[in-house]
């Protein structure tokens, strides 16, 4: 859901994609391999993408594996949550509002594009507070936006929160299936079935979280971190840099996307988040329930939380036979280990959410690998 890295004024672009010094940091990151098998891990839906696009996994050393985690929130989303959408999307006169990414995501019988095709009011907006212009424009009905997202997105719907409660909208109110990442990182690191030697850090969500929060990769399991930026040298040197540590066994969070993150973070944009949200257990696909990794409105501002607000029936929730989209996302499989991609399972047809996003792990795949 995160947009490509923007190029800014003053910002000379053109070394992040300099062939010339590309072929340095791959033939540095080939040294430093040598015979090892090392397996890092990106934890974002931009650098699935741009990994796919710039076809770094054919040029890597062969004991060099780059796996994705849990960086597209689209796909992480429980079904159960979708379920949930999808009953809201039931009531009488309710109005949903979400990012177009979900509504081709499969819940457990239908979806929401399957929704509106059938005569729901269901409506893709580009920010949270679009939705809010809607609760206005029709104050008799319940206007539900679908907050999914990490760090990187959730101030925007706290914005939209205290602006609703500004404006005295009554109608409004939001379905929280927010997720942090630090907590899934954590829950990948304890997976016994995952061996991840080093996290490509997410250069969106450290805009606002800072580095501090991921320290505890280092202190708990020895695992180092690079906060990486999205242009073909930025992935490179973030890569180089975390194989170097890995040689020399010296662990540690580092920042290789200087001029977007700082290493404190956002701290306005963090209180923002705190004013409106408390941490609360949730649920990813793949990774099951996770304790605080999740964010709810807090109590003060319960009138806007959708999910409690409305009492709708929700369907067993069901997952999709054969999909193995829980293990593309936990790094346990590759998304051609799945027995449905590519044949059952394609962008024009998706079985699970990893091959609907853009972000999505499979569909990066599909596209750049075939």
């Amino acid at each position: 859901m995160a947009a490509a890295q923007p190029v800014r004024p003053g910002i000379d672009f053109s070394a992040f994609r300099d062939p010339k010094l590309a072929r340095e940091l791959i033939n540095r990151i080939h040294e430093l391999v040598g015979n090892r098998i090392i397996n890092l891990m990106e934890v974002c839906g931009t650098h699935t993408v741009s990994i796919g696009r710039y076809g770094f996994r054919s040029i890597m050393p062969t004991g060099l594996k780059l796996l994705s985690g849990p960086g597209c929130p689209v796909c992480v989303t429980a079904n159960r949550d979708i379920d949930h959408a999808i009953a809201l999307s039931n009531m009488d006169g309710a109005i949903i509002t979400t990012f177009g990414d979900m509504m081709r995501v499969p819940g457990s019988t239908t979806s929401l594009a399957a929704q509106k095709a059938a005569g729901r009011d269901i409506r893709i907006v580009y920010s949270p507070l679009d939705a809010l212009d809607i609760a206005e424009q029709n104050p008799e009905r319940p206007v539900i936006f679908m907050g999914v997202g990490f760090e990187t997105t959730t101030p925007t719907i706290a914005a939209a929160i205290l602006e609703a409660d500004a404006r005295g909208l009554q109608n409004f109110s939001v379905y929280c299936a927010h997720k942090t990442t630090p907590p899934a990182l954590r829950a990948i690191s304890n997976d016994p079935e995952t061996t991840i030697d080093g996290f490509i850090l997410p250069g969106h969500v450290a805009t606002i979280t800072g580095l501090a929060l991921f320290g505890f990769l280092v202190d708990e399991f020895e695992t180092p971190g690079v906060v990486t930026g999205f242009e073909p040298v930025d992935i490179l040197q973030g890569i180089c840099m975390l194989v170097q540590m890995i040689v020399e066994n010296r662990p540690a969070i580092d920042n290789a996307y200087r001029r977007g993150v700082n290493a404190d973070g956002n701290l306005v944009a963090r209180q923002l988040v705190e004013q409106v949200f408390e941490p609360c257990d949730t649920t990813w696909r793949g990774l099951g329930p996770i304790a605080d990794s999740g964010l709810s409105i807090r109590p003060e501002f319960a009138r806007f939380d959708a999910g409690t607000r409305y009492d709708v029936p929700i369907e067993p929730t069901v997952e999709p036979r054969g999909c193995r989209c829980g293990d593309v996302l936990r790094g346990a499989i590759a998304p051609s280990g799945c027995p449905l991609f590519g044949h059952a399972c394609t962008p024009e047809h998706p079985v699970g959410p990893c091959m609907v996003s853009s972000e999505g792990s499979c569909a990066a795949y599909f596209r750049y690998h075939g």
